[in-house]
C-alpha cells in the first residue's frame, strides 16, 4: 500500500466529512482540478485505501439489531477449512486471527438471543472448532472511524 501525502489526507478528510461528494465538489473544496481529484481517487482505490462500501450498511435495517463477538479456539491445522465454513454463515460479518487465548475473534449479527444461540451452535459444529466464548455487545461506544488517524500525527494522546 502506498503512503498518502498531504493532498491525499485533505481529500480523505473531505470524503470523510461528505462521503457523497462529487469529484467537482472535492476539487473546489481542495482548490485543485477535477482531473487531480479523479487521478488521486483512482490511485487510492487501486492502492486499497478504501474499504468495501458495503461496510456502511446497518445490519439492524436488515433485521439483525444485535452484535456479538465470538472467540473461537480451534485446531490450527484446520484453520483454512474453518475459515471457509465461517465465510458461509451469512451472519458472520468479519473474523480476525488473534494472538492470545483465542485463535479467532468473529463478529456476528443476530436477530435475537435464540438466533445467536443457533449461530454459535453452527460455529461449534464446524470440524476442528474446539470451543467458543460468546459476548453480546451492549452498545457500540466508539463507532468505526479513521478520521482521527488522518488528522493526527500518529502518536497516542491522552
Amino acid at each position: 500500500m502506498n503512503t498518502v501525502d498531504g493532498t491525499d489526507k485533505q481529500l480523505l478528510q473531505a470524503l470523510s466529512a461528505e462521503p457523497r461528494s462529487t469529484f467537482v465538489a472535492l476539487a473546489d473544496r481542495l482548490g485543485v482540478s477535477r482531473n487531480t481529484v479523479q487521478a488521486r481517487m483512482n490511485r487510492l482505490e487501486h492502492s486499497r485505501v478504501f474499504l468495501p462500501f458495503e461496510r456502511c450498511i446497518n445490519p439492524a435495517a436488515l433485521g439483525y439489531p444485535l452484535t456479538a463477538f465470538i472467540e473461537v479456539n480451534l485446531q490450527q491445522r484446520q484453520i483454512g477449512a474453518i475459515i471457509a465454513q465461517l465465510a458461509r454463515i451469512p451472519q458472520v460479518l468479519e473474523a480476525h486471527g488473534m494472538s492470545g487465548q483465542a485463535d479467532l475473534l468473529v463478529r456476528v449479527v443476530c436477530s435475537d438471543a435464540e438466533d445467536l444461540f443457533h449461530i454459535d451452535a453452527t460455529i461449534l459444529a464446524i470440524d476442528g472448532v474446539e470451543r467458543t466464548a460468546t459476548s453480546l455487545s451492549m452498545s457500540e461506544l466508539i463507532p468505526y472511524r479513521v478520521l482521527p488517524l488522518i488528522e493526527g500525527d500518529g502518536g497516542a494522546t491522552l
